[in-house]
């Protein structure tokens, strides 16, 4: 008897070895997948002029943060976080034009790319708002905007989450930590 209980194990071990990994099989799916959906690539010109975009962006944020004042490490000025920060961006800036031209992970620009900019369009609207009708309208627009037209989300989600959004933002920015904003609605 004992003679014939190896022979099964040994049968079962085949059929599992023969059996198809799947999750390589999922892996390999997903990856191919993402392959098919990515944007051609963009080549050496499009990271050239990525990084001439950010380091202009880093000089023209470094120059308006040097305007506000720097003041010292010991009472730094309005402007001494954000010039900081700006000179950060222009050292990447400038690493990614050194070595920018070697890479490959560009994508060419798209019809999809635009959403980026309508993003950073929207974002500007709401400073521009903000003086003019306070926090809370142009807050709840810009996150409509952003989820039901540029997210797709549907509208029940959209409004939800751009409300409470918004009241989170509210409460948090004007009692949590009492930054006065201009706003409509007084509590």
């Amino acid at each position: 008897m004992s003679e014939t209980h190896p022979q099964p194990a040994r049968d079962d071990l085949k059929a599992v070895e023969q059996q198809p990994d799947i999750l390589a099989e999922i892996q390999a799916e997903v990856a191919q997948d993402l392959a098919d959906e990515r944007p051609p690539a963009g080549g050496p010109a499009y990271q050239l002029v990525s990084a001439l975009v950010v380091l202009a962006f880093g000089l023209g944020a470094a120059v308006l943060a040097w305007g506000y004042g720097l003041g010292s490490l010991r009472r730094p000025g309005p402007g001494l976080w954000p010039f900081v920060v700006s000179v950060l961006i222009i050292v990447l800036a400038v690493i990614l034009l050194a070595i920018g031209r070697t890479l490959d992970d560009t994508e060419k620009f798209t019809r999809a790319s635009l959403l980026v900019l309508v993003g950073a369009a929207t974002f500007v609207g709401l400073g521009v708002l903000l003086p003019l009708v306070g926090f809370e309208i142009p807050a709840v627009l810009l996150g409509i905007i952003w989820l039901r037209f540029l997210g797709g989300e549907s509208w029940r989600s959209t409004i939800l989450v751009s409300v409470l959004t918004t009241a989170a933002f509210y409460f948090l920015f004007l009692y949590a930590l009492s930054v006065p904003l201009p706003h409509l609605i007084a509590l």
